[in-house]
């Protein structure tokens, strides 16, 4: 049997100082972190960048299948993804948790493993946070502290016509990872004794349960001197977040849908689900890829970086937000993507 040691057996400050006990810190930036009354940094010729998400059992995640050390590492990811998209560096988090009586010590340890292990693999510190008791389930709310170069951060408002639209990876794996949760999840609602199928699913899975941020992306454009003109990550899928960019910039887009980067599996399932393919790609998220737009004399290295697919370009504000079909039919691109205040 799993050791369970209640919470209340450390209360809040002794909680605190057990989860935080081995955090080291790594960046010159960081002076002091957890435990005094605030951390102290010391920030000086660069930009500062602040993101914060929060995330809500029920909502965001089901921990019926989303184990605690793959949340707390997906937690530290997505906003890492934020600071990356405005093309900076992440270098302080702080985590603030609600928990009720159903959590453990145990449950709390699983999930600050994960955050941990996300802050080693992007070189970010750990450097604050709070703890509540909730009566409405597991939350979380993160806030990541990044810096960047002045002339480089990059917005979403400055697309400009003909500039070339990218992005990393592929898209809509995390969307179907999500189904395919949710369709095992069901069938083990009915059965005593179950396993899951999810043989020869796995990128699917990891996407959903073990998101990364496209910091190689960020750093490849730099090693060859391209700036993005605008930029986001993929969080409420392809379709809203272009048209974030087209609204922000004053612009419109066209993109083509031969050229939407799709893995395999990721067509396989939707093909299992009898769900169009496309639509999963445009309005999945979660996938925490980068878009971003860059001048079209950028286009013959863009289109030589591994990882980065070029599907589109910028056009005026009148022409529309379009995607072109297969057949070169024209469909207005809508923002269907995750909307969590959508009844």
């Amino acid at each position: 049997m799993e050791q369970r040691t209640e919470i209340a057996t450390l209360g809040e400050f002794g909680l605190i100082r057990h989860l935080t006990r081995n955090i080291k810190l790594t960046n010159p930036q960081t002076i002091t972190g957890v435990g005094d009354d605030a951390a102290v940094l010391d920030i000086k010729d660069r930009l500062t960048l602040v993101t914060t998400d929060m995330l809500l059992e029920g909502v965001h995640f089901d921990l019926t299948y989303v184990p605690m050390k793959h949340l707390g590492y997906k937690t530290a990811v997505v906003n890492f993804s934020d600071i990356y998209a405005m093309n900076g560096q992440p270098k302080q988090l702080t985590v603030s948790i609600g928990v009720s009586k159903r959590f453990c010590i145990e449950d709390l340890e699983s999930f600050y493993e994960g955050i941990l292990l996300a802050c080693d693999v992007y070189g970010v510190d750990l450097v604050g946070g709070d703890t509540s008791s909730s009566r409405t389930g597991f939350t979380i709310s993160a806030t990541c502290i990044g810096e960047g170069e002045r002339d480089k951060i990059t917005y979403r408002s400055g697309a400009k016509t003909n500039d070339l639209i990218c992005v990393s990876g592929d898209l809509g794996a995390a969307y179907m990872g999500l189904q395919l949760l949710e369709r095992e999840k069901s069938v083990f609602a009915g059965e005593k004794d179950f396993t899951p199928d999810f043989a020869g699913k796995e990128y699917l899975l990891e996407r959903q349960l073990k998101p990364e941020a496209r910091k190689d992306i960020v750093r490849m454009l730099a090693d060859v001197g391209i700036v993005p003109t605008a930029m986001m990550d993929i969080s409420d899928g392809l379709s809203s977040e272009l048209l974030h960019i087209a609204h922000s910039s004053n612009v419109g887009c066209r993109i083509y849908e031969d050229r939407i980067p799709i893995d395999y599996q990721t067509a396989m399932m939707a093909e299992q689900f009898n769900m169009n393919l496309v639509t999963a790609a445009l309005n999945g998220g979660e996938d925490y890829e980068l878009l971003f737009t860059v001048p079209l004399t950028c286009h013959d290295i863009a289109d030589k970086i591994k990882g980065i697919s070029v599907i589109g370009h910028i056009t005026e504000a009148a022409a529309g937000n379009l995607l072109i079909g297969r057949d070169g039919g024209e469909i207005e691109l809508q923002a269907q993507g995750w909307n969590p205040l959508r009844n």
